[in-house]
């Protein structure tokens, strides 16, 4: 089976030269706890799996992607104007053949593109990051009309699993009071907070509606995904989009 079989094909009416990939868990070189297709070299995994894994990734891109040092903030990156790792939770690019990456194993991955594929992007939401600003943030990096974007929500850790204290609900509802719809209540004073639909109220509030994907949760799902909540040592997969 070749890797492209293992990974995952964003479905949304993206512009024919915008092409994304999804990636799993499965495919790669790793063994457990990484088992197999660990594309994070700052997990514990063996530095020469990680590399193997990054390989096969090889063929089906046109460059190598931009691979980010994620720190669960807002800072945006250029993948034209970059040749090292830049620290930053999202990256967007206009250059064709330049590979925007961002990695999860439960923070929701966005990919971003505009209706005429002139632009795209990648964003790694944990809650922080989706909480202070991080789609803004690249929403504005991408420089063109909100309204002419579209967004493709890949595997996160889905509602039944994402239990969060209170201090993470006052968080969202002090910016945002709609978003007290996407916490229900659990047990202890704790939350169920649902990042799909907090994701997709700030994406609303800038005038994106064509929103896509969702419902895939890393935590219930171990076959397919990795789940830092559900197994605390893990892999990270990857979530790529680039212009043809």
């Amino acid at each position: 089976m070749s890797l492209l079989e293992h990974c995952i094909t964003p479905d949304w009416p993206a512009p024919k030269n915008v092409h994304a990939l999804q990636t799993t868990r499965n495919g790669g070189f790793s063994v457990t706890p990484y088992d197999s297709l660990n594309l994070g070299d700052h997990v514990g995994d063996a530095p020469l799996a990680v590399e193997r894994n990054r390989m096969l990734l090889q063929p089906l891109l046109p460059s190598e992607p931009v691979w980010l040092k994620q720190m669960h903030g807002t800072v945006v990156a250029d993948a034209a104007q970059t040749a090292c790792w830049p620290e930053a939770d999202a990256i967007v690019s206009s250059r064709p053949g330049a590979v925007c990456v961002v990695m999860t194993a439960d923070c929701l991955p966005l990919l971003l593109c505009d209706e005429r594929g002139g632009v795209v992007g990648a964003a790694h939401a944990g809650w922080r990051g989706l909480c202070d600003g991080l789609i803004e943030s690249t929403v504005r990096a991408m420089n063109v009309p909100p309204q002419t974007l579209m967004v493709w929500l890949g595997p996160a850790i889905g509602p039944s699993a994402f239990e969060v204290g209170e201090e993470v609900r006052t968080a969202f509802t002090t910016r945002q009071r709609e978003a007290a719809a996407a916490f229900v209540p659990g047990i202890s004073g704790k939350w169920y907070a649902d990042i799909y639909q907090l994701a997709r109220l700030r994406l609303n509030a800038l005038g994106i509606t064509r929103i896509y994907g969702g419902g895939l949760c890393t935590y219930t799902d171990s076959t397919r995904f990795f789940s830092y909540r559900r197994n605390g040592v893990t892999g990270r997969m990857g979530t790529l989009i680039w212009l043809g």
